[in-house]
């Protein structure tokens, strides 16, 4: 530990706030070639698979470096990781813009994505170690928020700049906070101290002990479906369905997308009141069953308004698992294996993703939305008997050296 991070007083709410910023910092990063592909069909003539190829580089990089960044912060620390991982995400940044090419652009988009995957799982480490079992769902809400953050500021922010300046203008934006935040890590972040009784654990691997880990890892990739069908075919829902306009339809999309950012801190809320992760869970897949088919329901029967209503709802639920799902991986895997159990957490999301809009759209084109609704209600429905139970996972966790009660201890060094 170097003298400086000595120096430093460790402020538990300062560190989640610079989370967020560099979390949603990367999301910019990573997101902000989606937001480019007007600019670069109508401006530079690209045509638009090319567009989404580059539109989806980044989310490569992500996949391919998720567990070995998570690796190297169980191994290194969260601060090292933070803070070599950001400099090298602002240095890769720099290379996207003197890239010249689509291959070379591409080759550069995968690396910045690769490299801003050091905040996923390192963020998460450290807001579990610094944050007591009674206040860590809500901090851990409060950092799922950052997502959704950073898409609503690169959405605002990269098409104008795109305009004005450029592509390289636009990307110059995402390196520009991403260099904020790693100038906040080195100011505030502090590894939280191992706890005594997790020393005699460093070596346990809490996949060789039990499945739990491996299930919630699954009931994750399930529960993560209905989030990004709504949130990838609500749009075409309401503009196609029921005859809105984009406007319209597009302030629909986004005022579900900011309420399910509150809602993520409300879990994690909830969360913490009941002093269990996997309960709150457990019910909000029941709950995503319910809303999916009443939505499919008001989209049979042509009700726009109820439709609407239920949709917004549907997109709370889906994205509450998020941060309870996320809290309980890092509580049960321990402090020596959390970067890891984290970056596989985040590597099965991100490939359910991507692999969710192809396969459900073509789904829409012989069913229609209200019949896919109906049938991606299966997977929350799925998930639910896949879901530990509490006794399971607070075993794992006692094997790991970390209960859901353990407090880590106030002291900066590692």
């Amino acid at each position: 530990m170097s003298r400086l991070t000595l120096r430093i007083t460790p402020r538990p709410w300062l560190m989640l706030a610079v989370m967020v910023l560099g979390q949603a910092a990367t999301t910019v990063v990573v997101a902000t070639p989606a937001f480019l592909i007007p600019y670069l069909h109508q401006y530079e003539g690209m045509n638009l698979a090319s567009a989404g190829l580059l539109a989806g580089a980044p989310h490569l990089g992500l996949v391919l470096s998720l567990i070995a960044w998570g690796a190297a912060a169980d191994r290194y620390g969260e601060r090292n990781v933070l803070i070599i991982g950001l400099a090298l995400t602002v240095l890769a940044v720099a290379g996207s813009m003197l890239a010249h090419g689509f291959v070379m652009l591409g080759v550069a988009l995968v690396v910045s994505g690769a490299m801003s995957a050091c905040i996923n799982n390192a963020s998460g480490r450290l807001i579990a170690g610094w944050f007591p079992a009674e206040r860590r769902g809500l901090a851990m809400g409060i950092r799922q928020t950052c997502q959704p953050i950073g898409m609503a500021i690169a959405a605002i922010a990269v098409p104008t700049l795109a305009i004005h300046y450029g592509i390289l203008g636009a990307l110059a934006f995402g390196g520009a906070l991403t260099l904020i935040a790693l100038v906040c890590c080195v100011a505030a972040v502090v590894d939280p101290e191992l706890a005594p009784r997790t020393v005699a654990a460093l070596g346990s691997n809490p996949y060789r002990e039990s499945w739990t880990l491996a299930r919630i890892h699954a009931v994750s990739v399930l529960l993560v479906v209905p989030q990004f069908v709504l949130s990838t075919f609500g749009l075409v829902w309401f503009t196609v369905d029921f005859g809105w306009s984009a406007l319209a339809a597009g302030a629909l999309v986004a005022t579900a997308q900011l309420l399910g950012a509150g809602g993520r801190i409300v879990a994690g809320i909830w969360s913490d009141k009941v002093a269990s992760r996997l309960r709150p869970l457990r019910q909000v897949a029941i709950a995503g069953v319910v809303v999916l088919l009443v939505a499919a329901a008001f989209g049979w029967a042509e009700w726009a308004i109820p439709a609407a209503i239920i949709f917004v709802v549907a997109s709370c639920v889906s994205v509450a698992d998020n941060g309870l799902a996320f809290t309980a991986v890092a509580e049960i895997a321990g402090p020596q294996w959390a970067g890891r159990a984290l970056g596989t957490q985040n590597t099965g999301q991100f490939l359910a993703s991507a692999v969710v809009p192809s396969l459900v759209g073509g789904l829409i084109g012989f069913v229609g939305i209200p019949a896919a609704l109906a049938l991606v209600a299966l997977t929350p429905a799925i998930a639910l008997p896949l879901i530990p139970s509490e006794l399971d996972a607070q075993r794992t966790a006692t094997r790991q050296g970390r209960s859901a009660g353990n407090r880590p201890t106030s002291s900066p060094a590692r």
